[in-house]
């Protein structure tokens, strides 16, 4: 097994992660779900090189993944990571990442040696765009599937896909809430689905700027629901000091 400090270099198929400048093409998918098929992007290797550095090949109680709003637990909810998580969890959330690129991950060994006893999955927002809300619920199927087979020992956290956009009418929360709807049937004795949606919301739908400035990415309020949402399925799965 590569060492996940070579990352960078055995990505680009070059020996020096110096040469990164060089950029790798993935083989051509085949004519399916894109988003179940693991690709990498071409912009973020040093990105990704960073999280298998920080957290690769170490012990951790509970691994966080998924893009830019898990990435941003050690960022914007610093606080409740610091208090909660710091030295017992890994995050792999990475800016802007899709289903496919994190099955890309994890298919270069980036849980080998974590040995999780919970892993948090929320992923998909960001296939919006392109992906219908069945095309991305089987990514994140994919996902969950993927961690089910590297984790074992792990119960997973599928995390409601965060609302995105001010109202219920914008297209973006429509394809995440008929995501959602699909990806609850994903619970299973090792796995437990939370949906913390209506939490992020006022009564009549709305998304304020208070709970998420552009419309996506939450405060820290946002962040001390999410953790107050989890914190009984980590005490029951991994809790402290065992």
């Amino acid at each position: 097994m590569k060492s996940t400090t070579t990352l960078l270099a055995l990505l680009l198929g070059i020996g020096s992660a110096a040469a990164a400048d060089v950029v790798y093409t993935p083989p051509s998918p085949p004519p399916s779900n894109l988003a179940t098929y693991p690709a990498p992007r071409d912009d973020w290797y040093r990105d990704v090189q960073n999280k298998f550095t920080k957290y690769g090949n170490k012990p951790a109680d509970i691994v966080f993944e998924g893009d830019s709003i898990t990435n941003r637990w050690e960022d914007t909810g610093s606080p409740v990571w610091k208090q909660h998580f710091a030295g017992r969890a890994a995050d792999f959330g990475i800016e802007g990442d899709q289903t496919q690129h994190v099955l890309w991950r994890l298919s270069k060994g980036q849980v080998d040696g974590v040995n999780p006893k919970v892993v948090v999955i929320m992923i998909g927002t960001n296939n919006t765009g392109r992906d219908s809300a069945q095309t991305i619920a089987e990514g994140v199927k994919a996902v969950v599937e993927k961690y089910e087979e590297l984790c074992p020992q792990a119960h997973i956290i599928l995390m409601a896909i965060f609302p995105r956009g001010e109202t219920p009418q914008d297209g973006g929360r429509i394809k995440v809430d008929a995501t959602n709807n699909i990806i609850k049937s994903l619970a299973s004795d090792r796995v437990s689905f939370v949906d913390i949606g209506p939490k992020l919301l006022q009564p009549d739908g709305t998304l304020l700027k208070s709970m998420a400035p552009d419309f996506l990415h939450p405060t820290e309020q946002g962040y001390e629901i999410w953790y107050a949402a989890i914190q009984p399925i980590i005490d029951q799965y991994a809790p402290a000091g065992n």
